[in-house]
């Protein structure tokens, strides 16, 4: 899909009044923050949508630059930055035009990533090793294979869903601190409702 593409589709998806999503940070994030993250680190929030996980970031003290295909997401989520009285700098762009600089961000959160196919998940995860710096956190949350049995949210392709093993494949050059398949229910927004089945993962570059 080329960055036009994904700009229509995620742009028909993000043109409503309500947060597709929700307006409240993904749990996993809350979670894991909290026990890996600190105050003043630079976060660079993948995809960050409508901005209830770059917002939130920003209101625990961290620097936070986030970026997303969408337009129409990206003004929603400058309104929600302002709303909570925070600064995250916002940046129209899709994960291959992202300039992704060497040794910028103390942590990168990728919260459901899951539009990347295989090759492209691949290039994410090279240019999120390189973006970290040394010691650097990535966490990611994103719904496993039992996910079409839920149907509660994320892709209907099953390449586009993470196993441990495929996961496990991507960060070899990763110190990896956490990887965990659960089923839990989700209730973040219309789109994400629900028994659902997934996964997550702390590594360390």
């Amino acid at each position: 899909m080329s960055f036009a593409d994904a700009t229509q589709f995620w742009n028909e998806r993000f043109d409503k009044d309500e947060f597709i999503f929700g307006k409240e940070p993904n749990e996993y994030l809350v979670e894991t923050a909290a026990r890996y993250l600190k105050k003043n680190d630079r976060v660079l929030c993948i995809a960050d949508g409508e901005g209830r996980n770059g917002v939130w970031l920003a209101k625990q003290g961290m620097q936070v630059v986030g970026f997303d295909a969408s337009d129409i997401a990206l003004v929603k989520a400058k309104q929600f930055a302002k709303d909570n009285q925070v600064e995250v700098e916002y940046l129209f762009s899709d994960t291959d035009s992202f300039d992704w600089q060497a040794n910028a961000y103390d942590a990168v959160a990728a919260i459901f990533i899951q539009f990347a196919d295989p090759a492209m998940r691949e290039r994410i995860f090279q240019n999120v090793y390189q973006t970290l710096k040394p010691g650097g956190i990535f966490i990611l949350q994103g719904y496993t294979p039992k996910q079409l049995d839920y149907k509660t949210g994320g892709p209907s392709a099953i390449e586009h869903l993470y196993t441990e093993e495929s996961i496990r494949g991507l960060v070899k050059n990763f110190e990896v601190l956490e990887l965990v398949s659960y089923e839990k229910v989700l209730n973040e927004g219309a789109r994400h409702s629900g028994m659902s089945a997934l996964l997550g993962l702390v590594a360390r570059k």
